[in-house]
C-alpha cells in the first residue's frame, strides 16, 4: 500500500526529542479528531453515515465527554443509537429463538449452542470505533512516511539515528512496514539505527527508574533526582505506547 507523504509533522514530531514520535504524532491526530467530530462535521452527511455505522469505543467516548460539547455529542449519539438499534433487530430474534431449546451434541460441535452466533453479531456491532480507526490509517501513514525520510533524506537519517527511537508498539510497526517497503541493505542500515536508539533509550530508562524508586528510601532524600523524575511515565509509554503524563505533542 502507497500512503500520501506528509514530512513535515513527522520531522516536526523527531525534533520534539521526545521517546516516541509516532506517538505524538497518534495523541496529537487523535485530539485533533475529537475536536472534528464535536465541531461542524456532525451534520456532514458522510460524517453522520460513518459515525452510525461505526460509533466510538469507550476510550474515545471519555475523550468527546470531557470536550463538555453535550449537543454535539449527543446528537451523533442519537443517530448512531437508531442505526444501531435498527441493526440489532435481528439478531435480538435470533438470540430469542435460542432461548429454552436445549442445544445437542451435534450442534454443540459445530458452535451451534443457542446464543452464540447472536452474541458473536452484538460484539461486532460494538467493537468498532470510527476514530480507533482515523488514528491507525494516520499512524501507518506517518509510518511509512518516517522510512520515506529515512531512506532519502540525510539530515532526517541522522536525526532519527541521534533520538531515542521509538515506543515498542511502534518499533514492531516500523520494521514491520520497513521489511515490506525497503530493500534489504536499506533495511538493515535501518534497523540497525533504530535497535540502537531503542536499546540506549532502554538502557537509560532503566537507571532512570532505578534511580527514581531509591529516592523513596529517607537516606536519599538529600540526592538530587537526575533525570529519573517523570522516569514511571516514560518507561510506561517507551513500553506499550504514549498513556500517561504529560502530552507528548505540545498544546
Amino acid at each position: 500500500m502507497r500512503y500520501h507523504l506528509d514530512t513535515i509533522p513527522v520531522w516536526d514530531a523527531v525534533k520534539l526529542e521526545g521517546e516516541c514520535p509516532l506517538c505524538a504524532l497518534r495523541r496529537h491526530n487523535e485530539q485533533v479528531d475529537v475536536d472534528r467530530y464535536l465541531g461542524a462535521s456532525v451534520m456532514e452527511p458522510d460524517t453522520r453515515i460513518q459515525v452510525n455505522a461505526l460509533g466510538f469505543c469507550p476510550k474515545h467516548q471519555g475523550m468527546l465527554y470531557a470536550k463538555k460539547n453535550r449537543l454535539g455529542h449527543a446528537l451523533m449519539m442519537h443517530s448512531h443509537l437508531k442505526e444501531t438499534m435498527r441493526r440489532l433487530a435481528p439478531i435480538l430474534e435470533e438470540a430469542k429463538a435460542g432461548e429454552g431449546k436445549k442445544p445437542s451434541l451435534f450442534r454443540r460441535a459445530e458452535g451451534g449452542a443457542p446464543g452464540a452466533a447472536a452474541a458473536e453479531k452484538i460484539r461486532e456491532l460494538t467493537g468498532t470505533c470510527i476514530l480507533c480507526r482515523s488514528v491507525e490509517e494516520n499512524t501507518n501513514r506517518y509510518a511509512y512516511t518516517l522510512l520515506h525520510l529515512y531512506e532519502t533524506d540525510d539530515a532526517f537519517r541522522r536525526a532519527f539515528a541521534q533520538s531515542k527511537g521509538v515506543c515498542l508498539k511502534d518499533m514492531a510497526l516500523l520494521l514491520q512496514m520497513a521489511g515490506e517497503e525497503m530493500k534489504p541493505d536499506m533495511y538493515r542500515r535501518f534497523a540497525s539505527d533504530l535497535c540502537a536508539a531503542v536499546e540506549k533509550s532502554l538502557t537509560k530508562m532503566e537507571k532512570d527508574l532505578e534511580g527514581f524508586t531509591l529516592k523513596f528510601d529517607y537516606r536519599n532524600a538529600d540526592k538530587p533526582w537526575g533525570d529519573s523524575r517523570g522516569s514511571l511515565e516514560r518507561t510506561v509509554n517507551k513500553l506499550r505506547g504514549w498513556c500517561l503524563g504529560e502530552e507528548p505533542w505540545p498544546q
